[in-house]
């Protein structure tokens, strides 16, 4: 057994092993976090949620509210990143921000002793929690094929210390799809879509070139109809979909879609 910072990592070692956690000397396997925590080498590469305040703060309801909140973080540099009200009832309303922020203590003070503040938690960010998304839509039976795929690999890098999650939403219809998806680049942390069917084309297929120009990727089966010819890769098998989509955004992966030289699989 070996020792590191104090604790008995001879076991982790063994494990990290046989999960496949390629290193080079046996303690090479396992390294600290900013926070002194052992953790695997993988769960080191992920980007660390700390630097990124996350607060849950409950107040009264009523016109400039948020304003008076808003105010407080700006005034301690806090540069919000995103914000949500989650819920609203008569008298109460409670506002979940994600801030950057250089002291966190001062701000979280001033917060609890403003006066519409009631009360003030810290919260894990979604980006801690959730990580990454995929999001998988289209015909129910393609799009549960897809995601099986999905969740499969995404369990094999989660296990390493990433942080992915697979969001998914049966459509039909033209005009259904294409609305949903122009939405996905407005939704937090997604980073792949993935449009599974037998026929998309027309509206959808000028909403996949619009999403694309935003930076978002995107995966279509292999169907009939235009959507194939707009994406950034087309896929026969769905259950390889859903994996290659979750290897496109994984840190623990050396795929990447920028590299390959053909885009139908």
């Amino acid at each position: 057994m070996q020792r590191i910072d104090g604790q008995l990592v001879g076991a982790w070692v063994d494990v990290a092993q046989s999960i496949g956690i390629e290193g080079g000397p046996r303690h090479a396997l396992l390294t600290t976090d900013c926070r002194g925590r052992l953790v695997f080498s993988y769960h080191a590469r992920v980007s660390d949620p700390s630097s990124t305040l996350a607060l849950v703060v409950t107040t009264r309801s009523g016109p400039g509210v948020l304003h008076i909140v808003t105010g407080v973080i700006a005034a301690h540099q806090g540069d919000i990143s995103s914000i949500t009200i989650v819920d609203s009832a008569p008298g109460v309303t409670r506002i979940l921000l994600e801030v950057m922020v250089p002291s966190p203590e001062p701000l979280l003070d001033a917060l609890r002793d403003s006066e519409p503040v009631q009360q003030v938690d810290r919260v894990a960010t979604f980006q801690h929690v959730f990580g990454k998304r995929v999001i998988i839509m289209g015909g129910g039976a393609q799009v549960g094929q897809v995601a099986i795929g999905a969740i499969t690999e995404a369990d094999r890098h989660n296990i390493r210390g990433e942080k992915i999650s697979v969001d998914t939403i049966p459509l039909v219809g033209e005009q259904p799809l294409a609305e949903a998806v122009r939405a996905v680049p407005r939704l937090p942390r997604a980073r792949v879509l993935v449009l599974a069917g037998s026929l998309m084309g027309g509206d959808i297929e000028k909403a996949v070139r619009e999403v694309r120009a935003q930076g978002l990727t995107v995966i279509s089966l292999n169907m009939a109809g235009s959507v194939p010819d707009a994406s950034d890769l087309v896929v026969t098998d769905p259950v390889q979909a859903g994996v290659m989509a979750v290897m496109a955004i994984a840190d623990t992966a050396r795929f990447r879609i920028d590299r390959l030289t053909k885009r139908v699989f």
